[in-house]
């Protein structure tokens, strides 16, 4: 692990990433974790030597974005964008949901051994899945196209609230498809080290009702 976090510290200043020395350190002991469960549970089929770029910083990339809460990750899989954003923001409540038994329990074991204290775990398919008030801010990396996302989302979400979602080179075609009225307010072009093709992330609102 001490060559992920040389590697995690010299992109946080390469890409200008604003977290601390104990925050990369936290992220660190993340993959240690992942790289222990990962063993068992297959939680990741990407390469370990690819964590920091294609796991960390992939999910890092969104700080600029995340200004408050509370926010909701859906399909969270082993902790993904979520536990990295929870750690660089321990100021605003996540909710991680998933609906694979062994993936909670490991993001739960995770905040436990991390004492995160602002990440809270569910277990459900987002579709059976409500909450007594609506997130500021729902994120989702790989959990389902465009359209299913904000689809089966919508109801979770303030009503002021926004979309931040991870995409790929089929952009174009997932945008096509979106049904419900929405906004998108920008369309980040994401450029990793060592990290070959089109990589996104997409600020999206719903279109508000005028008079």
């Amino acid at each position: 692990m001490k060559e992920l976090a040389i590697q995690l510290g010299q992109a946080c200043s390469d890409l200008k990433i604003d977290i601390s020395d104990s925050q990369q350190a936290t992220l660190i002991d993340y993959l240690s974790l992942l790289a222990k469960w990962n063993q068992a549970y297959n939680l990741t089929a990407i390469p370990d030597s690819c964590w920091v770029t294609e796991l960390v910083l992939d999910a890092l990339v969104a700080l600029p974005y995340i200004d408050y809460g509370p926010i909701l990750d859906v399909g969270s899989g082993a902790g993904l964008p979520g536990i990295p954003l929870a750690i660089s923001r321990p100021d605003l409540d996540f909710t991680l949901i998933d609906s694979n038994g062994k993936k909670t329990r490991f993001i739960k074991q995770v905040a436990i051994d991390l004492k995160m204290t602002n990440l809270d775990v569910i277990q459900s398919r987002i579709e059976d899945f409500t909450a007594a008030s609506g997130y500021a801010l729902i994120v989702s990396r790989a959990y389902a196209e465009l359209d299913v996302f904000l689809n089966s989302t919508q109801h979770l979400l303030a009503e002021q609230g926004r979309w931040l979602a991870w995409k790929g080179a089929r952009l174009k075609s997932e945008l096509e498809k979106v049904s419900m009225p929405v906004v998108i307010n920008k369309t980040i072009t994401v450029n990793l080290p060592d990290v070959a093709g089109q990589r996104y992330l997409l600020d999206i609102s719903r279109t508000q009702a005028t008079g």
